[in-house]
C-alpha cells in the first residue's frame, strides 16, 4: 500500500487516530492541557508566562524548540510547579489517560518523577496513589464511552538527583498498585547509568522492568552503561545508537552499513528503541544528521530490523500527538499502513506487561488494523 493509501484511508472516515496505538514514552508533566495549567496555577498562586491557553501553549511549543536537551526540560519547571497536590496530580492524569483515549490508544506507559511533585507536603506515596487515582478515572471514563485502554505507571528518578533507591523501592512497592516499571530521566550527558549501579542491582533482582533515557543527548557510551549497568530493556530515545554505524552509499540505490557492536547487541536483542521524531529534532537528538524530519536515523534503523517504537514524548512542548508523529514518518518516509503497524506491533512487544496480555495487545491491534483497512476499502 502506498503513500497515497494512507492519505485514502484517512479521507475514508478510518483515520490514524481511529487506528490502534501504543505509547511507550510519555511524560506526564509534558502532556498537561495549557487549560489546565492555568487553572492549577491560579490555584496555588504560580505565576504563569502566559495566561490565555493559545498564548501559553506558543510559549511552550517556543521554549521547547530550541536544539537543545537542557534548555527543552526548563519548561518542565512550569508545569511540575502546577502538579504538587492531590487534586492537581488526579486532574493531570486523568486528562493524561483522556486525550490518549481520544487519540486511539488503547495501552500506554506513563512515565513521571514523583521526587518532583512534593513541595506541598505529598509523600513519595501519596504522590502515586493521586496518579492512579487519576489513571483509573480516566480508565472508568473511557468504559463510558465503550472505549478500552489500560494505563500503567513508569517511575523515573531523576539521574541529576541523590533518590534513584527511594524511587527503585517505591516502584517495587506499588507494582501491585499499578506500576509496571522504572525510568531514569534529566540531563542524561555526564549522569551515565553506572552511576546508579546499585539501585539496577536492586531492580533486577526484583525482577522490575527497566527503561533508561540513553542515546539522546549522550552517544554511544551512554547507551552501553543503560544496557550494561542498567540492563535496561528498552531505550529511551536511543537514537544516537545510529551512530555506531557506517553508512557508504555507493549510489542512489544502493547503501551499505557496517553495524557496530552495541548497535547488533541492540538490534540482535530486540531491545526497543523509543524514538519520538519531533522531540528529537527539538532537542539536537538528531543534529549529527540533519535538521529536517527526513534526515531522522528513524528510516534507517527499521530498514535495519531494529525494533522501532514511536513516541510523543511530551505532547504539550511538542503540540503533538502519537497519530501526528506517524503521520510525520508516513509523510517523510513513505510508509504504508503496514509499516504503521509494524511499529504498534513492536511496542506491545516492548510493553512492560506479561507476555500474555503483550499477545491480547498484538492480536487486539492486529484486528483494528484490519478493520481500518476494511474501512478504506
Amino acid at each position: 500500500m502506498a503513500l497515497t493509501d494512507v492519505n485514502y484511508l484517512l479521507a475514508s472516515g478510518a483515520s490514524i487516530r481511529d487506528l490502534p496505538k501504543i505509547s511507550l514514552h510519555d511524560h506526564l508533566d509534558g502532556g498537561l492541557r495549557p487549560q489546565t495549567i492555568i487553572e492549577l496555577a491560579d490555584g496555588v498562586g504560580y505565576e504563569l508566562p502566559e495566561t490565555e491557553p493559545q498564548a501559553l501553549a506558543g510559549w511552550f511549543a517556543e521554549r521547547s524548540d530550541s536544539g537543545s536537551l537542557l534548555e527543552y526540560l526548563k519548561t518542565f519547571e512550569v508545569t511540575c510547579a502546577v502538579m504538587q497536590t492531590r487534586e492537581g496530580l488526579v486532574r493531570c492524569a486523568r486528562e493524561y489517560v483522556n486525550d490518549l483515549v481520544a487519540d486511539g490508544v488503547i495501552y500506554g506507559e506513563v512515565r513521571w518523577a514523583p521526587e518532583q511533585h512534593l513541595e506541598r507536603g505529598l509523600s513519595l506515596d501519596d504522590a502515586v496513589h493521586a496518579v492512579q487515582e487519576g489513571i483509573d478515572e480516566g480508565v472508568d471514563d473511557a468504559a463510558h464511552l465503550g472505549r478500552d485502554i489500560r494505563v500503567g505507571q513508569l517511575l523515573s528518578a531523576m539521574r541529576q538527583g541523590d533518590r534513584a533507591r527511594d524511587i527503585a523501592e517505591l516502584a517495587v512497592r506499588h507494582r501491585l498498585d499499578g506500576v509496571v516499571g522504572f525510568d531514569v530521566a534529566g540531563p542524561e550527558d555526564g549522569f551515565p547509568a553506572s552511576l546508579m549501579a546499585g539501585t539496577f542491582d536492586y531492580l533486577a533482582l526484583q525482577y522490575l522492568p527497566v527503561t533508561v533515557h540513553a542515546g539522546e543527548a549522550a552517544g554511544i557510551d551512554s547507551i552501553r552503561s543503560a544496557l550494561f549497568d542498567g540492563r535496561a530493556l528498552r531505550l529511551g530515545h536511543g537514537v544516537r545508537i545510529a551512530e555506531d554505524m557506517e553508512v557508504d552509499s555507493e549510489d542512489a540505490d544502493t547503501m551499505y552499513v557496517t553495524v557496530g557492536p552495541v548497535a547488533q547487541w541492540v538490534k540482535d536483542r530486540r531491545i526497543a528503541l523509543e524514538l519520538s521524531p519531533t522531540s528529537n529534532l527539538q532537542t539536537g537528538a538528531i543534529a549529527a544528521w540533519g535538521s529536517e524530519i527526513e534526515k531522522h536515523p528513524f528510516d534507517l534503523l527499521y530498514q535495519l530490523g531494529f525494533a522501532v517504537t514511536v513516541n510523543t514524548d511530551n505532547r504539550l512542548m511538542s503540540n503533538t500527538t502519537l497519530s501526528r508523529e506517524l503521520s510525520i514518518l508516513a509523510d517523510a518516509f513513505s510508509y504504508d499502513v503496514s509499516d504503521l503497524e509494524v511499529f504498534q506491533q513492536n511496542a506491545a512487544a516492548a510493553a512492560f506487561l506479561p507476555l500474555e496480555d503483550r499477545e491480547e495487545l498484538a492480536d487486539q491491534i492486529a484486528h483494528g488494523f484490519d478493520q481500518g483497512l476494511d474501512a478504506g476499502d
